[in-house]
């Protein structure tokens, strides 16, 4: 792709969690989550990251939101996560806290399960208008406007707005979830396993409305998963990880059709066919074993 439509670029990203251990605590070890990551993301595309559980996905897509600080002080994060804005490329890794809010808004995250993402104290109207009060200059009528706009966007009514997440099944939730990332106006959304918590009729839900809202605001999106087939279906091309190291990353067509790396092929090797021919194979196998 052509390097004007570069939204973000990630070079040589390392993330280290110091292990300690003895009686002082010192530090004895490390796990290398992410071991010199690096790979481009363009405006308007979804770039999926697939690997087994433990290979370093979640912390890649916390890396790049720049939070995992705030959780884990001790961690070791070296390498640069340039993202670019107005023709204005920012070192956004390398950023203070107090610097890195302004640019915080540009990139958001749909996490992973729709249960306790969302504060359970909260009105749903309050969780979506959150971030405005931090990052907008609207009036509150004006917030609570694009409240019920954003709710509309994502198939939830403003009535809906005045019940507590609990109210709600967890696909609604995750399209509160949704709204809420939307709020910002951000050109990036990381999205982490985002369908992995909900029923599969759902999951399909929620995916085809994340690719609609891409096409109407333009999206570039990360989109962390394991279910290749998911992968498949809304990615234009796809990284594959596996112990922290990205070790391809290709158009999907490509990833699924000709793998190169033999991780990569063991993951599709994996993924179970369908076969309706056996069925009748295994009902009589089940049946004997009774």
């Amino acid at each position: 792709m052509n390097n004007d439509n570069q939204i973000l670029k990630v070079r040589d990203l390392i993330v280290d969690f110091p292990i300690f251990g003895g009686i002082m605590q010192k530090k004895v070890d490390a796990v290398h989550a992410v071991r010199k990551v690096s790979f481009d993301l363009f405006k308007g595309e979804t770039l999926g990251i697939v690997g087994e559980s433990g290979s370093g996905k979640s912390t890649l897509g916390n890396s790049i939101l720049n939070v995992l600080k705030l959780t884990a002080p001790d961690v070791h994060i070296d390498g640069e996560i340039f993202l670019n804005i107005n023709d204005v490329s920012v070192d956004i890794l390398n950023l203070e806290k107090s610097k890195m809010k302004q640019y915080r808004k540009h990139i958001q995250m749909i996490f992973q399960d729709p249960y306790s993402s969302l504060n359970p104290r909260m009105l749903v109207k309050d969780i979506v208008k959150e971030s405005l009060d931090i990052n907008s200059i609207l009036t509150e009528s004006q917030k609570m406007e694009k409240v019920f706009w954003l709710l509309d966007k994502v198939g939830l009514s403003s009535e809906q707005s005045s019940r507590y997440p609990h109210e709600f099944s967890g696909g609604q939730r995750q399209r509160i979830g949704i709204a809420r990332a939307l709020a910002t106006e951000p050109e990036i959304i990381i999205a982490d396993e985002p369908v992995s918590a909900l029923d599969v009729s759902i999951q399909a839900q929620i995916i085809n409305l994340m690719m609609d809202l891409q096409k109407e605001f333009k999206l570039s999106i990360l989109f962390i998963a394991h279910d290749l087939s998911v992968v498949k279906h809304i990615s234009d091309r796809v990284g594959v990880m596996n112990l922290g190291e990205l070790v391809e990353i290709n158009k999907t067509s490509d990833i699924f059709n000709n793998p190169m790396h033999s991780y990569t092929k063991e993951l599709l090797r994996a993924i179970p066919e369908p076969d309706p021919e056996g069925r009748e194979e295994r009902k009589k196998s089940r049946l004997s074993i009774k």
